[in-house]
């Protein structure tokens, strides 16, 4: 039992480490032409959406949730790679079951 506690505290403090290591990280992905610009940070939280004009009008409407949808999907991906990347570069996250 103590092993198993020992393990939990030793997965939440490479959990710190990790999130501190990908605190600065951010990827910025554009669709449409350049017309939805989404940002993501580290912690796989959107940290900018940029709109053009042009996207808000009312018959573009299916356009623009498209576009949104594909530039979370892209920047969700890679920042997943840029984690694993990290990850792997600093050598230290061992946790169970995923090596």
């Amino acid at each position: 039992m103590f092993s198993k506690l020992k393990q939990f505290k030793d997965l939440r403090e490479q959990g710190k480490k990790l999130q501190n290591l990908l605190g600065d990280e951010s990827v910025t992905v554009d669709k449409a032409g350049g017309k939805v610009v989404l940002t993501m940070n580290g912690n796989l939280e959107i940290t900018g959406l940029a709109i053009d004009n042009d996207m808000l009008s009312p018959n573009k409407k299916t356009d623009l949730e498209k576009a949104i949808k594909e530039a979370h999907s892209e920047a969700l991906k890679k920042m997943q790679r840029t984690i694993a990347l990290k990850m792997q570069q600093s050598g230290e996250f061992n946790i169970p079951g995923l090596s």
